[in-house]
Formats: structure tokens, sequence, C-alpha cells
């Protein structure tokens, strides 16, 4: 199980108060995609934050959406699912979309939390979208993930 070992997610809303954070979702594979945006939004509830919502075709659209959202935002929350099939489109659109996003946090210096299921099958998606009966929530530790560097980040500077 890749949550082996993962830590708990601290969220604090007095620490968090004020944070702006937008979730970009994916819309291919609607019951995982589904999945992680409520578990995206159970985080920002946790955090007291009211995250802005934006809706894109695909994962390969997801860095571009982030690179937008993350002039505006304090973080941005990237949402995608991509299941793999007998062609190599699977190898390039999680290339990209882990590169491009990537890419828009380091030079956007804006923290990105990575909430891509990249899965053999569409299985292993539901398994990780924190639906009921899932053993991860993937939309959940990317949410936690992205606010937490936010505030990591504010420690140090």
């Amino acid at each position: 199980m890749s949550g082996a070992g993962a830590p708990a997610p601290t969220l604090n809303p007095e620490e968090a108060k004020g944070l702006k954070v937008a979730v970009v979702a994916a819309s291919w594979h609607t019951q995982i995609m589904d999945g992680l945006l409520d578990g995206a939004r159970r985080a920002a509830a946790d955090a007291g934050i009211e995250p802005t919502v934006v809706r894109v075709p695909g994962t390969f659209e997801l860095p571009v959406a982030a690179a937008t959202l993350a002039e505006s935002f304090d973080a941005v929350v990237a949402l995608g699912v991509v299941v793999r099939g007998g062609t190599p489109h699977f190898d390039y659109v999680c290339d990209a979309a882990t590169t491009g996003l990537t890419t828009v946090s380091v030079q956007s210096k804006t923290p990105v939390g990575f909430g891509v299921l990249t899965c053999d099958t569409e299985q292993q998606g539901i398994d990780r979208a924190g639906l009921p009966g899932s053993s991860e929530d993937k939309g959940y530790e990317a949410f936690a993930a992205a606010v937490e560097t936010v505030l990591a980040l504010r420690n140090i500077s």
C-alpha cells in the first residue's frame, strides 16, 4: 500500500486562517475524480478554508491551469487520474503532468499538492480516491500537503 508510513495530516484552522487555496481537477473517470474532489473539500473544511475549484478536461491540462492559479493563490491542489491503457499515452500524460506541475511549483514558488493518481487499473484509482471502502484518500492528502507546505515555508521566511 502506498500510504504506508505516511504522516497524519495536521490541519490547524488557526494557522491556515486566511489562506487562499485553489483546487484544479480533471474530469475523466468521474467516480474517482468525485472522490478525490470530495477528499480535498473535506481537508479544506478541516483547515477552515473555502477553496476555489476549477475543472479542466483532463490530467494533461492540469499544469497550465495550476500555473495560472499559482499567480493568485497561496497554494494549488492538482487532482487527476490516468489509467494505463494499451498505448504509450499513459506514459506521456503522466510524465507531462508530473513535470508540468513540478515546474509550476518550483518556478512560481507556490506549493502544488500532487493528487494525480497513476493507475494500472480503474480499481486502483477507486481504492485511493477516498470513496466508501477506499483504503486511501489522496484528495485529502494532496490538499493537506499543499497547506502544510505553505505553513512550513511561512515559518522559514
